[in-house]
């Protein structure tokens, strides 16, 4: 194994990127910008740029890094292959091959930047000493990574993981940002969270904590919830319902060790795992039960975390 690794988490705006000693500690971390102008053509080079400049600043060589491991916003195949990603203006982009080359032969591998971040968590986070993880994220929607037997699950389509478009009610009528109706994400993002607190609020209630927040969102529901007040626990408690009973679904498939919860929610702390885990237990098969909650630890730079650790396996 050489001595060092670098980690990159693409993002709509921004790149994030690490330079690890291979054996886990953070060398130095930093971000450029992400140009997705003229379809994300200048992303990679920019990248590669960036790492090279980092080399020579530390007076690094190529030959003593192992690799470059890669999040990407979008689906990607098992074998680095970018379909199409959106947010980047990308189609049919080959991460590895293009970045390989850039980087004068130095290995890549990529993958989505959800499964990444789980496999970051999986390695120095909320999942340390597991080797079997359900990831989940919940910030502006619901993202998801698996990692069963140390590796990330992608699936046939890059799709693996995606547990925010899992139906939880069929009888939903507004549209989720997918296109299809009734996925957990439109109840257990903080957007659903504020959704289900907008709707709680307009109908008849008590005199809530929430009456006088100048903005309602996830964090304003939750304070209120820590505060024992009665229309935010409903709230929450219909939240945790819905995520608790999708989680022991999920874990009849992936049968994980430890959930972690990552993203913006997850600074709620502890009443929020309490609340998914009391509702998870009640609907969990007897043999995945005892499953662990756990908090995220690695915050934005799991993605980077689980850059590196994918090219050490």
């Amino acid at each position: 194994m050489k001595k060092y690794g670098f980690g990159v988490d693409i993002g709509g705006t921004t790149c994030k990127i690490g330079l690890f000693e291979t054996a886990g500690q953070v060398v130095d971390k930093w971000e450029i910008p992400t140009d997705t102008s003229a379809q994300g053509t200048n992303i990679l080079p920019d990248i590669a740029a960036s790492l090279l400049e980092k080399l020579k600043e530390k007076g690094i060589s190529k030959e003593e890094i192992e690799g470059i491991g890669i999040g990407i916003p979008g689906p990607v195949d098992g074998n680095g292959l970018v379909p199409m990603c959106v947010n980047l203006g990308w189609k049919d982009v080959d991460v590895p091959k293009e970045m390989q080359s850039l980087m004068e032969g130095i290995p890549v591998k990529a993958g989505n930047d959800a499964n990444v971040a789980a496999l970051g968590e999986m390695w120095q986070g909320g999942g340390k000493g597991c080797q079997n993880l359900v990831m989940v994220t919940l910030g502006t929607g619901v993202g998801g990574g698996i990692i069963l037997h140390g590796q990330i699950v992608a699936g046939a389509n890059g799709a693996g993981g995606e547990i925010g478009h899992i139906t939880v009610n069929p009888h939903e009528s507004i549209a989720c940002n997918c296109g299809r109706k009734g996925c957990l994400e439109q109840y257990a993002s903080a957007t659903g969270i504020t959704r289900l607190a907008k709707e709680r609020l307009a109908k008849e209630h008590e005199t809530s904590l929430l009456d006088q927040s100048d903005e309602i969102s996830a964090k304003a529901v939750f304070d209120a919830y820590k505060q024992q007040d009665k229309v935010a626990q409903e709230i929450v408690e219909k939240f945790a319902r819905i995520l608790g009973s999708a989680l022991s679904n999920i874990a009849c498939v992936a049968d994980p060790e430890v959930f972690v919860i990552g993203g913006g929610v997850s600074k709620a702390g502890a009443p929020l795992i309490e609340a998914i885990e009391k509702y998870y237990r009640e609907a969990a098969f007897s043999s995945c039960i005892d499953t662990r909650f756990a908090l995220a630890a690695l915050g934005n730079d799991a993605g980077i975390y689980g850059g590196v650790k994918m090219i050490l396996e």
